[in-house]
């Protein structure tokens, strides 16, 4: 067994290389989906999405326009991806019509992913059919970004949330998508204050896209979750200003900004059939139900699960991981 490392120290693993340490998930444990988690680069994702990662990264071809979406897990993704579709394409598509893509498909299924559906089984090569510009997503941490990301100048926006937000909704997550192995509150918190997460540790994952936009601020956009859930209208002007389709006077005026928050809006999206009912399957053989991804969008619904000694403990942890680079919560 190899010896237990510290999450502070770097990670120097080859590619898919296994850590075993006492305090990763047990078996029957469901807190990385996985009975084999692994650290791929310093991130934690498991043998069959390193695999995939790998292979986004030796064969995935950037392009100068693409514009990537990219959240650490359970920070909003599926909301960024029906605000980023509705404003990019909204000159295809009416925000007020009645046969808006939104109303019929889950958000998901309109922005391709970069690592799902896992890319053994669905080749890379798959997203070269897509039209520029691009809209794409992505859970990856900014150091497993394809090289020709940054190189090529693809623009970035990035959705982080309350470490603790993040924390509640990733065990509710995990829970109801690996059903059949439930892993307990008060140990999915040790696991996540120790950095043992999907994607995590999730301080490494916000600092390498929050340094990223502080050097390259017309490259990468950096939002708050609990930000924009309380002044959506102006997340999305900026959101359409950075993406290179600003709102016209004549939009401003006739209600366009109102309409795309109310499409988008949690209690306008979770209610619509698509996201109530049915099945998808982003992971590859795992079918998902889809109200999964529609629990309650609430911020700071993690209080009725953290206890006010676990809430500081997190809280001192993020804040010495962030090491004052200014980001806070």
């Amino acid at each position: 067994m190899a010896e237990a490392r510290s999450e502070t120290e770097p990670c120097d693993l080859e590619e898919g290389e296994s850590l075993a340490a006492p305090t990763l998930p047990k078996k029957g444990e469901a807190w990385l989906g996985t009975c084999s988690p692994s650290r791929f680069q310093g991130c934690w994702l498991g043998p069959e999405l390193s695999e995939s990662v790998a292979l986004v990264r030796a064969h995935f071809r950037p392009r100068p326009d693409d514009i990537i979406l990219a959240t650490y897990t359970k920070c909003g993704m599926t909301w960024l991806k029906a605000l980023a579709f509705a404003v990019a394409g909204r000159s295809r598509h009416a925000v007020a019509g009645d046969d808006h893509p939104l109303l019929t498909n889950l958000p998901h299924a309109l922005v391709e992913d970069l690592e799902f559906p896992l890319r053994y089984l669905h080749p890379v090569a798959e997203l070269e059919a897509l039209p520029s510009p691009r809209l794409l997503c992505t859970h990856l941490p900014h150091q497993l970004l394809p090289s020709g990301v940054p190189a090529l100048g693809c623009r970035v926006v990035y959705l982080c949330r309350e470490p603790k937000g993040v924390l509640v909704s990733t065990w509710h997550y995990m829970n109801k998508v690996y059903h059949d192995s439930f892993t307990e509150f008060g140990r999915a918190f040790e696991l996540f204050c120790e950095g043992v997460s999907l994607y995590g540790p999730v301080w490494d994952h916000y600092l390498g896209y929050w340094k990223q936009s502080m050097a390259e601020p017309s490259r990468v956009l950096f939002l708050k979750y609990d930000e924009m859930m309380a002044d959506p209208a102006n997340h999305v002007r900026m959101l359409a200003e950075f993406i290179g389709a600003p709102f016209t006077g004549g939009e401003e005026s006739s209600g366009v900004v109102q309409e795309i928050v109310r499409l988008c809006s949690f209690e306008n999206l979770k209610k619509l059939p698509v996201n109530s009912s049915g099945v998808t399957d982003p992971i590859g053989g795992l079918a998902i139900e889809n109200s999964v991804f529609f629990r309650t969008a609430k911020v700071g619904d993690w209080k009725n699960y953290v206890t006010d000694e676990m809430a500081k403990k997190l809280d001192r942890v993020v804040e010495e991981k962030l090491g004052g680079c200014g980001l806070t919560f």
